[in-house]
């Protein structure tokens, strides 16, 4: 099993670019390095500066390269098209000149990938984790969320960037009908899918089997961790995904209710190649303590045979 372990900046609360609270790019990248990471994520748009030499002397300071980028943006309006194509330019010509990770020995598709998540709409927020009660999109709207994911990926493609969606929490395509429905209408050569084990568990699924019955779709995973009392505690409340991460529902890995040991053997099984990132998101106000949690989920990974 060829697996790379990388990291993201959400890790450090980076999630909304316009978060005042959020800290300097250069230091988590500094610490991504100390916590052993030879990879990381490019963050949310706009995050990380579109400016290939000064992010290129950051990344070779600290001995690393760029795993992926991603759209995090509201993938269902058509007057936000447009906006979406010029992230993806914008991204996609950053990541591209920026020197590539290493591809391991079975990895379907090169880094750098764009991870594709929808997200933004106060109703699917506040039911995040809640598949019963969360109001689902028209059949209209989801059409034209998928054309847009086609386009956005196919733009992508020319850049030689592999497209991945990341069903996420609070994101209109979160929970086992969404990601099947999603599944049916975005054929494999178009995009592959990128699991994240915490959301999956956090909207009341099962990691272990997800991984196992999309191990033909799956070009990348994300590997979160969930304190179960948090998480119960949050199930009770109204409140927004990253209010619930911001109270602490994410934790380093190993000290959550996710089963990582059969994560591993599950990944042997199915011959899992290429790059996993780690993530814990967290209120940015708390990213003093983010290299010492990043490094308490390398080390625990490393310690059952990662």
């Amino acid at each position: 099993m060829s697996i790379k372990i990388s990291g993201a900046p959400c890790c450090w609360g980076v999630d909304d670019p316009k978060n005042p609270y959020l800290p300097p790019w250069e230091r988590v990248l500094k610490e991504a390095s100390q916590a052993g990471y030879k990879g990381i994520e490019l963050g949310p748009y706009g995050y990380i500066p579109m400016d290939i030499d000064r992010v290129q002397a950051e990344l070779a300071k600290n001995n690393l390269t760029i795993i992926a980028g991603t759209i995090f943006d509201d993938l269902v309006s058509e007057s936000n098209l447009e906006n979406l194509l010029q992230q993806v330019d914008d991204i996609c010509y950053l990541i591209t000149k920026l020197p590539p990770s290493p591809k391991e020995e079975g990895q379907k598709f090169p880094t750098p990938y764009l991870v594709i998540i929808e997200w933004g709409h106060d109703e699917r927020d506040y039911n995040a984790g809640h598949p019963d009660r969360a109001p689902r999109l028209s059949g209209q709207d989801w059409n034209r969320m998928m054309s847009h994911i086609q386009a956005l990926s196919e733009r992508a493609s020319k850049f030689g960037v592999r497209a991945v969606i990341h069903p996420h929490a609070g994101g209109y395509i979160e929970f086992e009908d969404e990601i099947k429905q999603l599944l049916q209408d975005i054929p494999y050569e178009i995009a592959g899918l990128c699991l994240d084990t915490g959301h999956l568990y956090y909207s009341q699924m099962n990691p272990v089997q997800w991984l196992k019955d999309n191990k033909d779709r799956l070009d990348y995973i994300h590997f979160k961790d969930i304190d179960l009392d948090v998480y119960d505690q949050v199930m009770g409340d109204h409140i927004r995904f990253f209010d619930a991460c911001a109270k602490g529902v994410m934790c380093p890995i190993g000290q959550g209710i996710i089963d990582y040991n059969s994560i591993h053997s599950l990944l042997k099984e199915i011959n899992y190649h290429g790059y996993i990132t780690i993530e814990q998101e967290r209120d940015p106000r708390n990213a003093d303590t983010s290299l010492r949690d990043v490094k308490q989920s390398v080390d625990y990974l490393m310690s059952v045979g990662y």
